[in-house]
Order: C-alpha cells, then sequence, then structure tokens
C-alpha cells in the first residue's frame, strides 16, 4: 500500500507556496454562459479574421466575412484561404486551439494561486505573471517551438481573463481592455490599498448594488477575497462569492464574481466574458506585432509546422547504401519545397556502433541536404546505438513529427525500448524504420561486410513502430524507388488514421471499417511475412491480395510491406478485409481528411472552488478510472455515438461514456484502464447540412496504463546558471524492489538525479531532480523535463513530463497566510488519500 502520510506530506511541499484559488470562468457549458474555451476559441477566431482581412485588403482583394459570435473555424479557414492560398489548414488550426484551451484549462488546478486569477487585490503578481507568460510565449515563437507557445499562450489567457471577471473593471464602466495587464512598463495606478474598504453587504441574495459608491467614483481597482476553509479577509472588502467561498458569509457578505450568469455579479457576465475576449485579442495583437505574420500563422496553426527527422546508421555495412538513402531523402525534400507540404524543419541524428548524434536541427533545406551528403560510414559491423539516436530524436523534435531510422543491424542499446515507447506515447511522433541487408566492401582489405537481422532483432523495431503508428519496411538499392513512394505516402499532409490493428501471435481475422465522403487517397498498409489477405467493398466487389491491380485498387509490394491504394471512385461505406498469416502482421488504414481526432488524458478535479481540469503528462493507473478529452477536428458540428479502448494487439475492448462540452468537443470517463496496450477509436456521425455520414477514427499512437505512480513537485519557474531541484514520488501497490530512475530534458541542460529508488512494503519512495540552465540561456525559454520510474525487470514503467519556463525574474511565490492554514491543507490532503 502506498504511503499516505510521504504522499500527504509531498503534496503538502508543494501547496505551501500556493494560497487558495477562487472560481473562473466556467470550464463546462452551463446555460448561456461562456467558458474559458469558448472565450479563448471566440478571441482566435476574430483575431485571424482581421489578420486575414488585413492581408487581404494589402493585396487589393475583397474581404466579406463579418466578426460576430457566429464564426467558425471553418467559415474563418475558408475566408482566409483567400488571402493565403494553400498555407491555411484547418486542421492544425483546430489543433492550436485545442491545445491553447487544454493549457488554459490546467490553470484552474493552481488551487491556491491568488495570482493566477487575480483574487485577492492581486494585481502587481497577476500582471507579472501575463508578461512574463508573454516573453515566453515571443521566445518560444522564435525558437520555433510552437507548442510551448501555445502552452504558455493558454496560461497567459487564462489569467487575463479571469481579470475580467474577477475584478470590479467592468464594474467601473469601463469599455475598452486593461491595456496595462500586457505592457509591463506601464504602471498599475488607482489600485485599492489594503485599508480601504471596497464592499457592502448584499441584500439577501441581491448584489447587484454590494460595491461602495466611493470605490466606483475615484475609479478604484479591487478584485474579490476567496478562501474555501477559513472565512477571514481584511475589513471591508469585496468578497469573491460562491458556496465554496467561505469568506463571503463574512461582513460584508455576498461576492462580485461574474464567472456566469448565476454568479453574484451573473447579470455582467456577458460584458466580462466579452471584455475577456477582446483582451484576448489584444494579447495576440502584441504577439503578432512582435513575430511577425508568419511566424503568428504557425502559431495559430494555419500554416505548415511539420519536422521531418532522420536518424541514420554510420556504420561500414551501410556505406553503399548511405548514398542510395541519401538520394532517397534528398528527393522527398525537394518535392515538397515551395509546396504547402514543405516541412519547417528537418532533423538528422546519425549513429553508430561506439556513439550517437549530434543533433543536427535546421529549417533551411539546402543546409540540410549538405548535412546528409556528408555523412560518411565507419568500419565497424557491431551493433549500433539505434535506440539512443532515436530517443535524442524524439526527446529534442516536437511533438507530432515523422521520424525515419535506417539501419541494417540490431540495436546494441536494447535496454532503451521501454523509454523510446514513453517517449513515442508522450510526444506522438511516428516512427518508421528502413531495414536493409545492404552489402558493401571495404576497398582496403577487400572485405564483404554484411549484418542480419534475427526475427527477435527485427521486432523489437517492428513493435516500435506500431506503437507509434508507423511502419518497418525490408528495403534494399533496387526497392528503393518504391519505398520512396512509401515514405511519400507516409507524411503526406492532413494524414488520418482510420483504423489499425496488429496481431501477434498470428490470428486468422475479419476487420470491418468506414470511409466517410471527406476522406481521398484511402491507403491500406499491410506488413508481415506473406500474409494472405482479400479486401471487399461496400457493394461486395472483392480483391485478393495477390492482384497488383485489380477493381478496388493498386498493390505495390516493398520487402514484407504490402501497400494497397484504393481507386477514388465508390470509396465511402463499409469496407472489409480478410488476413491470414502464419507469421505476426499488421494493418493500418489511412486517408487524408481535415476531419481527424485529437485525444488527451485529463485530471478532473470536483469540489473546493468548483470543477477544475488540466490535460495528464503521465500515464493513466491500470484498473482504475480515467477521463480523457477528445476533439473532432475539421467540422462545426458532429455527433459522436462510440469511444472505444480497443487492445492494440487484440479485440478486447473497453467502452467509454460521453459528455459533450461544446459541438466537437468531448469528455469522455473510462471506468478501469486495461492492462493490455490500447488504441482510442471513435466512431460517429458527420452533420453536414445537406448528408448526414458515417465516419470512424482511431489513434495512431498506442497508449497504455501502469500500475507505477509518478508525482513530481509543481514548480514553472527555472533561473538560468541557478540548479534548481525538484522532488518527486515513485508509488506503486504492485512489485517492490529497485526501481531505476530516468530524467532527461528538450533543451540538453545539465541534470541530475539518483539511478535508482528502493521501493519497500509501503510501495513509495522519493527522490529529487536538479536541472540546471546554463548561465547564457535566453529569458522565456522553455524545457520540457520527463522523470521516469521503471520497475524491476522492465516489468512496468511510467513518467511524469513537466513544462517549466527559463526566467531572468525571481520566481513568483505566494506563502501560505499562516501555518494554521497550511496544516488544515496538510490534513485535508491525508483525509483525501485516507477516505478515498
Amino acid at each position: 500500500m502506498v504511503s499516505l502520510v510521504v504522499v500527504a506530506v509531498f503534496l503538502f511541499q508543494g501547496a505551501l507556496f500556493q494560497p487558495p484559488q477562487a472560481e473562473a470562468f466556467k470550464i463546462f457549458p452551463t446555460d448561456d454562459s461562456l467558458t474559458h474555451q469558448q472565450i479563448t476559441e471566440a478571441a482566435f477566431l476574430r483575431k485571424m479574421v482581421e489578420v486575414c482581412r488585413d492581408v487581404a485588403t494589402s493585396q487589393g482583394k475583397g474581404f466579406t466575412l463579418p466578426i460576430n459570435s457566429k464564426l467558425t473555424a471553418t467559415t474563418v479557414q475558408k475566408a482566409c484561404s483567400n488571402s493565403y492560398a494553400s498555407l491555411l489548414k484547418l486542421s492544425t488550426f483546430n489543433l492550436a486551439i485545442i491545445q491553447t484551451a487544454l493549457s488554459n484549462a490546467a490553470v484552474d488546478r493552481k488551487q491556491f494561486s491568488t495570482a493566477h486569477h487575480f483574487d485577492d487585490e492581486d494585481f502587481k503578481n497577476g500582471r507579472d505573471l501575463i508578461t512574463k507568460g508573454i516573453a515566453a510565449v515571443k521566445v518560444s515563437i522564435k525558437k520555433g517551438n510552437y507548442l510551448s507557445a501555445r502552452t504558455s499562450l493558454g496560461a497567459v489567457c487564462h489569467t487575463l481573463q479571469d481579470f475580467y471577471s474577477h475584478s470590479n473593471w467592468v464594474e467601473l464602466g469601463s469599455n475598452v481592455p486593461f491595456s496595462t495587464l500586457i505592457k509591463p512598463e506601464l504602471p498599475l495606478n488607482n489600485l485599492a490599498s489594503r485599508d480601504t474598504k471596497t464592499c457592502k453587504s448584499c441584500v439577501g441574495k441581491d448584489c447587484s448594488d454590494n460595491i461602495l459608491p466611493e470605490v466606483l467614483q475615484q475609479k478604484l481597482l479591487t478584485s474579490g477575497y476567496f478562501h474555501p476553509i477559513f472565512p477571514d479577509k481584511p475589513a471591508g472588502k469585496c468578497s469573491h462569492g460562491s458556496i465554496f467561498d467561505r469568506t463571503s458569509s463574512t461582513e460584508p457578505t455576498g461576492g462580485i464574481n461574474k464567472d456566469d450568469i448565476s454568479s453574484d455579479h451573473g447579470f455582467l457576465h456577458n460584458r466580462a466574458a466579452e471584455m475577456a475576449i477582446n483582451a484576448t485579442m489584444e494579447l495576440l495583437e502584441d504577439i503578432r506585432l512582435a513575430t511577425g505574420d508568419q511566424a503568428f500563422l504557425r502559431l495559430m496553426g494555419l500554416s505548415q509546422t511539420s519536422v521531418l527527422a532522420f536518424v541514420i546508421d554510420t556504420t561500414g555495412s551501410l556505406s553503399n547504401y548511405i548514398a542510395e538513402a541519401t538520394r532517397v531523402f534528398i528527393s522527398i525534400i525537394d518535392s515538397r519545397r515551395g509546396t504547402s507540404e514543405e516541412p519547417s524543419e528537418y532533423i538528422l541524428v546519425p549513429f553508430n556502433d561506439q556513439d550517437f548524434g549530434p543533433l543536427i536541427r535546421t529549417g533551411d533545406a539546402d543546409r540540410f541536404k549538405e548535412q546528409i551528403n556528408s555523412l560518411s560510414a565507419s568500419d565497424s559491423l557491431n551493433p549500433g546505438m539505434c535506440l539512443s539516436g532515436l530517443m535524442l530524436t524524439l526527446t529534442r523534435a516536437p511533438p507530432s513529427s515523422d521520424i525515419f531510422v535506417l539501419t541494417d543491424a540490431s540495436a546494441k542499446d536494447t535496454e532503451l525500448k521501454s523509454s523510446v515507447e514513453a517517449m513515442i506515447e508522450s510526444t506522438k511522433s511516428t516512427v518508421t524504420f528502413l531495414l536493409t541487408n545492404s552489402i558493401s566492401t571495404r576497398s582496403q582489405q577487400n572485405v564483404s561486410l554484411s549484418r542480419s537481422l534475427s526475427q527477435s532483432e527485427i521486432q523489437l523495431y517492428r513493435d516500435l513502430a506500431r506503437v507509434s503508428g508507423g511502419q518497418t519496411i525490408d528495403v534494399t538499392n533496387t526497392t528503393s524507388s518504391q519505398a520512396t513512394a512509401v515514405i511519400t505516402g507516409l507524411i503526406t499532409a492532413d494524414l488520418v488514421t482510420v483504423l489499425q490493428a496488429a496481431r501477434n501471435p498470428p490470428k486468422a481475422e475479419n476487420f470491418s471499417f468506414v470511409l466517410d465522403p471527406t476522406l481521398s487517397n484511402v491507403t491500406v498498409y499491410i506488413t508481415g511475412d506473406s500474409p494472405v489477405f482479400t479486401l471487399y467493398s461496400p457493394t461486395g466487389v472483392s480483391q485478393s491480395g495477390s492482384v497488383a491491380d485489380g477493381p478496388l485498387g493498386s498493390i505495390l509490394t516493398v520487402g514484407n510491406l504490402k501497400r494497397v491504394k484504393l481507386n477514388s471512385t465508390g470509396q465511402t461505406g463499409e469496407w472489409k478485409i480478410s488476413i491470414d498469416s502464419t507469421n505476426s502482421y499488421n494493418m493500418r488504414v489511412t486517408g487524408q481528411s481535415s476531419v481527424d481526432v485529437l485525444f488527451y488524458f485529463v485530471e478532473i478535479v470536483e469540489g473546493g472552488h468548483g470543477d477544475s481540469w488540466g490535460q495528464r503528462f503521465t500515464r493513466p493507473f491500470i484498473g482504475r478510472n480515467a477521463t480523457f478529452y477528445v476533439s473532432v477536428t475539421g467540422r462545426d458540428s458532429v455527433t459522436v455515438t462510440d469511444v472505444l479502448l480497443v487492445e492494440a494487439s487484440g479485440s478486447d475492448v473497453v467502452r467509454g461514456t460521453i459528455k459533450a462540452v461544446g459541438a466537437t468537443d468531448f469528455l469522455v470517463n473510462i471506468d478501469r484502464i486495461p492492462e493490455w496496450p490500447f488504441v482510442v477509436q471513435l466512431k460517429g456521425l458527420l452533420n453536414d447540412s445537406s448528408l448526414v455520414s458515417q465516419f470512424q477514427r482511431q489513434s495512431p499512437t498506442q497508449q497504455q496504463g501502469s500500475r507505477i505512480t509518478v508525482m513530481a513537485q509543481s514548480q514553472n519557474i527555472t533561473q538560468p546558471g541557478v540548479p534548481l531541484s525538484l522532488n518527486f514520488t515513485v508509488a506503486t501497490n504492485n512489485t517492490i524492489g529497485n526501481y531505476t530512475i530516468r530524467a532527461r530534458n528538450d533543451q540538453g541542460f545539465s541534470v541530475s538525479f539518483p539511478s535508482s529508488l528502493i521501493l519497500g512494503t509501503e510501495g513509495s519512495a522519493q527522490g529529487s531532480v536538479t536541472l540546471t540552465a546554463p548561465s547564457d540561456t535566453e529569458s522565456g525559454t522553455d524545457v520540457t523535463l520527463t522523470i521516469e520510474a521503471e520497475a524491476p525487470g522492465s516489468t512496468d514503467l511510467n513518467y511524469v513530463t513537466l513544462q517549466l519556463t527559463v526566467s531572468t525574474a525571481n520566481a513568483i511565490f505566494s506563502g501560505c497566510y499562516s501555518l494554521s492554514l497550511c496544516l488544515s491543507f496538510f490534513f485535508f490532503i491525508v483525509c483525501h488519500f485516507v477516505c478515498f
């Protein structure tokens, strides 16, 4: 059993630095109130209309789309495409909004920070959070880290939006946003002092006139006080209000928040929400002016931000094939230059039997081609450090990158397999292995060199590719042109997964999948040693896998992979494919579509100051319930009928319970996380104006649960040149013994940590990771720190991922009001773990 006291002490340490938090604009839709996500999305849409209108005007084009509350991602994308042509992408625009909204929602988990929510008249610290966050956004954009930029942006938006709900800015008659909040050079004037009385008690439930007249006349800025446990507040001060706010029962009673229509000042909710939208737009304009239109488009997800990465074996037996692979890779790079599918960056990581790296990253295609051409082979025949090179790439590349690994030998660092799987899972990058048995010659000795792979060694690569939704392709010099065609299809823009399955051990099985009208270039990939299959169309027409060109499509064979490209006509409806094989096989159905599904595990925190939630950056616990957020991109309205966890290498399923939180957004509750690895499958209806059609999508990345819990101390800021120590706890109710600990970060900063922790009968242990950013690190640089714990015998692994920002200014910490408050929170945590 996990030591409850250890867990409570660990959480208590993090709580010491965070005073209590009040409610905010809601995260779940209620009546006609606007949520943080709706406010953020509205600001994104309106700002993009402004930008596209400006561009159209500069080009002498007309632009008629009005800015109002009826804007949708689809209408904005269509209107803006007249200005930006093929650059604009609906699916990535939706993704940018979702990533920002997830970070926005996560701020409500900072339950004890007045600064994050402008409670208790904490205006200076709140403004500092906003301005430092804006700086972090701009630095991340400058470095091309757009996901980090959106993460910082979402947090800033939440705090900025809360100002208009929690302060009296709207009650003061203000008609424009408080621009001082995003401009650190401007003074914060006319703040109510701590001794200034600001409110009188509400009359029953009527709080429409509870702010003192002299406060309104003098235009003094104030905000409500909030505490979930103690009723104390400075004399005469306004409270936040709500049933969770104990201070609202102390004179003066009531509150002033405008979080929703039913709040104490809910009659001003719509004005506050509209002001929050305008303030968010002002923030976006500030970022746009500082970074330029092209970078701003990438931040908003409306232009390509993909990364193409190559991990290449440079040992002696591959010397001949390196030249051919170089030709293949360069042809792929050249084929995309100047198109909407041109990657924004390229990454190259070489490896051999002794070393791996360095990682080369550039946005210059010509420079990247020079780097590939400069690769040379060593003299060794030994297994290479393949997984080390792949791990470096996964750690330093942005999420959702396309990674291609070229090798002809086994990996000497197989102990990294579970860590690589975890990194694939957390980054959602796709990894494809190109395996070759080519022969080269060592000229000075005229000796033929070759390395061969056993089935078990090949299986390792197949397992990693399957986890990522990638492929494992056997290629030779003579089949390189076919391999090029396959690779090109794997990195096509707007690629979605309709269905994927793996069977190991093999099993004869029939699979079905639904193709909807939005899909094009539908392709079926079957990887394995000579599987026999037959494909059936919705009309009953069939084609055997032995027929290269048939009534349903054309089949290309590259080594152990068969690629079936379906004909462009008669695709819509339910298809079937039957597969029989004596060896393990993988099957995947993909297509191009603007309709895709994104999902993230989230943690819902109920009670206290109200429901809050945020993305989980760790594996869910096996056997317990879990919640994940699902968003369908590319449509303004959808109906989701089924969300399933499907066994990755079998046919078992766990069905989820669906709750809509928007027209295309859903929270899905799972009663239990299964023991087996799984993918998420979604089925539903696309609601077009003239047609309703079935559709299905599946997550390309495989997920899995764990019986290990890894918790890390909450910390957002680190300073250059100053070591930062972060406490973490590893707990389990399963295996006791020596747990391997690993820690890594995506910036290459110095990091130290214990190599192992011993978990005894109480099932928990604590450790500390020390991260040191170099003294010359630019302020605003984001760093992702991952801490792993692996059970004895590599039987289980879990991780936790932390996002930190390097800042030259001191971090903002607000201590507990009193020791008794901290102790109360400590006992609250102990009770929570004991009781539940």
